[in-house]
Order: C-alpha cells, then structure tokens, then sequence
C-alpha cells in the first residue's frame, strides 16, 4: 500500500509540473507573438522617420526664386519638424508603454495601447506621404511638365494644320479660331516665363488651361465645318424650298394652317442666327444638334407636303366612289320603299324584318347629312386632307355596314322568291322520283309487294300534297315550304332506296333458289331447306328467303355468297 502511495503522489507531481511547464511554454508563444508585432511596428515607425522628406525638401532650395514658394518651403518646414519632433517621439513613447504593459503581464492593456499604435503610426505614415508627395509635385515638376507640354504643342501643331488646310470651310468663324490659336500660342509663352521663374504652382494651372482651351478647339475644328455648312448653306435653301412650296400648295387650295409654317420658319432662322452668334464666340455648345434638329423638321415638312398631296388625292378617290355607291343606295332604297307592300303581301314579311328596312333607310338619311357637313369642309378649307380622308373612310366603313345589312335583307327577300321557283322545281323532281319508283316496282313481277312500301308511299304521296297546298297559300310561309320540300324529298328518296332493296333483294333471292335447285336430289335436306326459301319467297319476304338459301347452300358450296355476286351481279350483302 505504501508503494502505490508513493506511485499516486510521483504522478501527481509530475503531472503538476508538465501543467506548468506547459502553461508556460502558451504563455511564452503569447508573450513572443505580441512582442513580435511591437517590433513591426518600431520597424514601420522607424521607416517613417527616415523617410528621405529631408533631402527632397533641400532640393526645392535652388529653386526659391519667388516667394510664394518660398512660402510653401517654409510650410514643409515646419510641417516636417512637427513629425520629427512631436510626431515620431510620441510613437516612441507608445511602443515603451506597450513593451511595459507585457512585461507585467497585462495583455488586455497592451493589445490595447497596441491598436492605438497601430492608428498613431498609420495617421503619421499618411501624414509623411502627403508631405512627401506635395514636395515631389515641385522636385519633379520640370521634367514631367515638359513631357506634358511637349504632347500638347504636338496637338497644338496638328490642330491648327487641319484648320489651315481647310480655311475656307469655316467661313467667318474662321477669324474668331485663329484668335482662339493665338491666345493659346500665348499660354505656351506663359508656361516657359514661369518654369523659368520657377513658379511651378502657376505652371500647373497653365498647363491644365492649355489641356482644356485644345480640347475644345478639337471639338472646334471638327463640328465648325458642319456648322457653317448648315446654318449658311443648307438650311436657308431648304427654308426657301419649304416656304415656296408651301405657297404653291396653299394656292392650290390644300389646307396647310396645322403645320404652323410661318411661325416654325421664323423660329429656325432665329435659332439659327443665334448658333451663329454663339460660333462667334466659340460656344459650340449643342449648336450642331440644334441645326440637325432643324434639318429634322424640314426634311418631315416635305414628307408632310407629300403625304398632303397623297392624302388628297386618296381623299378625291374615296370620295368619288363613295358618292357612286351611295347615289346606288340611295335609288335602291327608294325602289325598296316604293313596292314594300307588295313585297309584304306576298312573301309574308315579319314585323323585325319592316323595322330593319326602315332602320336602314333612317341610317342612311344621317349619313346623307355626314357626307353633305363632310363636303362643306372641303370646300371652305377648314380641315387638311390627311383628316378629312379619315372622314371620309369613316362614312365609307358606316355605308359598308348599311350595305352589308341591306344585302342581308334583300337576300332573305331574294332568297324567298328563289325558294319558291326551287321549290316549284323539286316539286317536279320528286313527283318524277315517286313516278320512277313505282315503274321500277312494276318491272319486276314480285308475287307480293311488302306492305311497309305501301306504307312509306302513302307517306311521300301526302308529302307532296303538301308542298302544292303551301305554294297555292297567300302569302307564302317560305320556312314552312322549304321545309315540307325537304320533308317530301327525303320520304320520296327513301321510297326509292326501298324500291332498289326490295327489287334487288327478290332477284337475288330467286337467282339463289334457282341455282340451288342443282343440289336438291344430290344432297339430304337441301330440297326442304329450298322449299322453305320459295315459301318465305312467295310470302313477300325476300330477304329472309334469300338468307335461307345462301346459308343452306353454303354447307355444300363455300364461299356460294361471293361466287353468285360475280355470277348476278352486286346484291345486297347478307349477314
């Protein structure tokens, strides 16, 4: 038991010490990572505080020939002091604080003062650079602006040799450019005094004057061509042409008031002299689109004039077939009215069908007022031809409309009478039917005729009587005719279909029992069966005899049905 003790109290203790050591070793990485990063930012301090401001700023000395610059020296001066002396100290201070605060153990307090390191040391840094960037604006300034104002004579040179070579393009405006080149050939002279005289903060603004005035000479001397070219040439002939033909369409009597041609002509040549003026003075400034604007509108005033003259002559087109066709109508609806009660008398017609002939005809008296309003427009000029064709297709749609509805009408009425002249006509078609039909019965000499025939031609018979009582009636029904004619047709047709079936089915039938009788002593039981067939036979039913004698005889001779069709003829075919 003592052994084990001393065992427990050895692990103890050892465990004891690899916690400690353990602790430690965290504790040395935490200590060693924050510590490495109070070092990176010495480094970073350190860094800035060597920074070459200083010999930079000696540089500037051999250039302090004005005062102004002298001024700004002296400005980097101090601000420069203020970054060795106040600046840089202070972050001394700050990473001794932060070194002091791990060596006691402290982390929450140095991760602290830490981050406030961090922010000290980037404020001063970017503090530095704008320094240091301010100071090398100056130092380098010469030789950056030369290469710059060198690349703006090069655009100088080619801008004033594409307007020297085409001079004359920009007329009067031409005077007011080579002013405008003088004034910059002057700001060149006025970057060399200054870089002579060391005034680099003027030579900046020189310089980016110089970029801005080339700039828009670029813009000058590619849009003044178009400009003058427009304003001086094209537009004022185009404003001639627009205003000649106006007059010659205005004379000739289209009504042209809407286009307001007076007013937007006297606009255009202002806003016309007033891009002029501008150009003077090289204010560009929507000039060009102004002027293509202007020519916009011209350009669509002649398509107007055209679609004027096509309009009209649409509008004169229209209104000539217009007044033909309802001059038509017009005469019609008075033929209408003067026999309308004929009309009634004799085809029965109903009261809607009456108050749809006078609604139309009271249509037609509105439409006469539209079209006569229509003319007295046209006359006096009041409205362009482009609306009074609109007007005029218009009454057109409305006359189609009464048309069509006329049409519908007088097609009933027409319709009537050509039901009762076809009516008339199949009457006499289905009395030949019905006469065929029982000449076709008597043909053959049946031994009896099945009384549904007679049935079924009772039925047409009293079909057509009906159709002659119809026809001899005033007024005549013409529904009512039309359909006892359909009635008659179909019973005289299917008494005909019947007369075909009963005649064909007879023959085939006898046929059948006479081309049996070959079997009725060679085979037992065929000469009863066929007896039975002429039985059935003699009593008027053909079509079971004839059953009777295929199926009898098809025990002797398959296939009898199809080799007696090719002997007979086509019969009626037998389930």
């Amino acid at each position: 038991m003592d052994g084990i003790g001393l065992i427990s109290i050895t692990i103890f203790f050892i465990t004891v010490i690899l916690v400690v050591v353990v602790l430690n070793l965290i504790q040395n990485m935490k200590n060693n990572k924050i510590k490495k990063r109070i070092d990176e930012l010495e480094i970073e301090k350190n860094e800035i505080d060597s920074a070459p401001i200083m010999p930079e700023l000696s540089k500037i000395e051999a250039f302090l020939k004005n005062e102004k610059l002298e001024v700004m020296y002296n400005e980097w001066q101090e601000r420069l002091e203020i970054i060795k002396v106040s600046y840089i100290p202070k972050i001394t201070e700050m990473i001794l604080e932060a070194e002091y605060s791990l060596s006691q153990m402290d982390y929450k307090g140095t991760m602290y003062k830490i981050a406030k390191l961090e922010l000290e040391i980037y404020k001063v840094r970017t503090t530095s650079e704008f320094l240091m960037d301010e100071i090398k604006e100056i130092t380098t300034s010469e030789e950056k602006n030369r290469a710059i104002i060198t690349k703006l004579k090069v655009t100088y040179r080619e801008l004033f040799q594409k307007f020297s070579d085409a001079r004359h393009e920009y007329g009067e405006i031409a005077k007011s450019i080579s002013l405008q080149f003088e004034n910059i050939a002057k700001r060149f002279e006025d970057f060399e005094k200054a870089m002579e005289n060391n005034e680099y903060t003027e030579v900046t603004q020189i310089i980016k004057a110089i970029d801005e005035m080339l700039k828009h000479m670029d813009v000058v001397i590619e849009e003044i061509p178009a400009i003058v070219l427009l304003a001086t040439s094209i537009l004022p002939a185009r404003i001639k042409e627009a205003e000649e033909t106006y007059q010659k369409m205005v004379n000739s009597g289209y009504p042209l008031d809407y286009l307001n041609i007076e007013y937007n002509v006297s606009e255009a040549n202002k806003k016309i002299n007033d891009v002029m003026v501008r150009s003077r003075i090289l204010n560009l400034e929507d000039s060009l689109f102004e002027l293509k604007v202007l020519l916009d509108y011209f350009d669509s005033l002649f398509n107007d004039f055209e679609k004027e003259r096509i309009n009209r002559e649409t509008y004169e087109e229209a209104n000539e077939i217009f007044v033909k066709k309802f001059n038509k109508m017009n005469n019609l609806m008075t033929n209408i009215f003067s026999q309308i009660d004929d009309l009634k008398n004799v085809y029965n017609l109903s009261d809607e069908d009456m108050n749809l002939l006078v609604k139309i005809k009271e249509e037609l008296k509105v439409l006469n007022d539209d079209h006569k309003t229509l003319i007295d427009h046209t006359g006096n000029n009041t409205f362009a031809y482009s609306k009074l064709t609109k007007e005029i297709e218009i009454l057109v749609l409305k006359l189609a409309n009464i048309e069509d509805r006329l049409d519908n009408s007088l097609d009933a009425i027409s319709s009537m009478k050509e039901d009762e002249v076809r009516a008339r006509q199949q009457l006499e078609e289905i009395k030949g039917l019905l006469k065929d039909s029982k000449a076709k019965i008597r043909e053959y000499n049946l031994p009896i005729i099945p009384k549904v025939y007679f049935v079924e031609l009772n039925e047409a018979q009293s079909a057509i009587m009906e159709i002659v009582k119809e026809l001899d009636c005033k007024p005549i029904t013409i529904s009512v005719l039309n359909t006892r004619v359909d009635t008659a047709r179909d019973l005289v047709l299917k008494l005909y279909t019947k007369t075909k079936e009963i005649m064909k089915t007879a023959m085939f039938a006898e046929m059948a029992i006479v081309y049996g009788n070959r079997y009725r002593s060679a085979i037992d039981g065929l000469d009863q069966s066929l007896v039975n067939s002429e039985t059935l036979f003699f009593k008027g039913e053909y079509q079971k005899s004839l059953e009777l004698t295929i199926n009898t005889l098809n025990r002797v001779e398959p296939g009898i049905y199809n080799k007696l069709l090719k002997l007979y003829g086509n019969g009626k075919e037998i389930n």
